[in-house]
């Protein structure tokens, strides 16, 4: 199985972040959307898997079951492909520290991610999710009520900030690796235990609560939960999502393995070189320069002798 070193994958960061600063804004909110809906897919398989799982016999082995599964929206968005705002976070920044993208078109990437990510999870959470009757059975309901308890009503807004700057890392850390992997197999690996992680830990992500959080208001799955609850949670857990990925990924990563890559380096490496090569020929051509002398001094001497040879026939 073949994969890249750190450095390697560095490189391919910054090549992918230049890639989504590029992208057009319908193709974004297009992505965004597919992404945020595959986001919202794995989530309910985390519900359905741990639903009806007694805390008093299982302890926290539910959020463990629940991690195990929700590995499958992040692989759904690196192998389908598609806009993922979470992962944009890390790769985004790392190419304009790169100067491959501006700061104009990275927040301009971000918003239409947004945008789609949001829809996207939206469409879900009422069409797929409630509608369907999917979440709306006892065991379900009440699973996905204590969720969105827990993060619409419960947290802190410093301690949803924090969750969602781990979260982020681990998540960021799974694209990183994602992309050091040549084949699909490595990649599913690379993703599936920094997902796992940070699901089993509790922590927040903002693409995932845009589903937990709607999809229990549609359900009225908690009394007294509302709007301002969810958008509360998202804006404290998009700060702490892009804390963990343009702080703790894309510049620890850039310091480390392409910072000095920069153009200017290899500019000032290559003038060393041409210089040398310039001094060099310099002083060849200074050494040859007797020797062209005394080739031209030759040459004169024989130009007056045959002179002189013809004056005398001419006698």
């Amino acid at each position: 199985m073949s994969f890249k070193d750190p450095k390697g994958i560095a490189k391919a960061g910054v090549e992918t972040g230049a890639k989504k600063a590029k992208l057009s804004w319908d193709k974004a909110l297009v992505a965004g959307f597919l992404a945020g809906a595959y986001i919202a897919f794995a989530a309910i398989v985390a519900i359905s898997v741990s639903s009806g799982l007694r805390p008093e016999i299982w302890g926290t082995l539910p959020t463990f079951f629940a991690g195990t599964v929700f590995a499958l929206g992040l692989i759904l968005v690196i192998i389908a492909g598609s806009e993922l705002l979470t992962g944009n976070m890390a790769l985004v920044p790392l190419a304009a520290f790169k100067g491959r993208a501006t700061i104009a078109r990275l927040l301009e990437n971000w918003l239409f991610v947004l945008i789609g990510n949001l829809l996207g999870s939206l469409f879900v959470a009422y069409f797929l999710a409630v509608q369907t009757g999917v979440l709306t059975g006892e065991l379900p309901l009440a699973r996905l009520g204590a969720i969105a308890e827990a993060k619409g009503m419960t947290e802190t807004s410093w301690e949803i900030f924090l969750r969602g700057l781990g979260c982020n890392w681990l998540v960021c850390l799974a694209v990183w690796m994602a992309l050091g992997a040549e084949d699909i197999g490595g990649k599913v690996l690379a993703i599936f235990f920094p997902i796992m992680a940070f699901v089993a830990i509790g922590f927040d992500h903002v693409v995932a609560n845009m589903f937990f959080l709607p999809a229990a208001i549609f359900a009225h799955a908690v009394d007294g939960l509302t709007w301002w609850d969810a958008i509360h949670n998202w804006i404290f857990a998009f700060l702490g999502n892009v804390t963990g990925a343009a702080v703790f990924v894309a510049s620890a990563y850039w310091y480390l393995y392409a910072r000095d890559d920069d153009p200017e380096a290899q500019k000032g490496a290559g003038d060393v070189e041409t210089n040398a090569a310039g001094e060099s020929g310099g002083n060849g051509g200074q050494a040859a320069a007797p020797s062209g002398s005394r080739r031209a001094r030759f040459g004169d001497g024989m130009g007056d002798a045959e002179q002189r040879r013809r004056e005398l026939m001419r006698r």
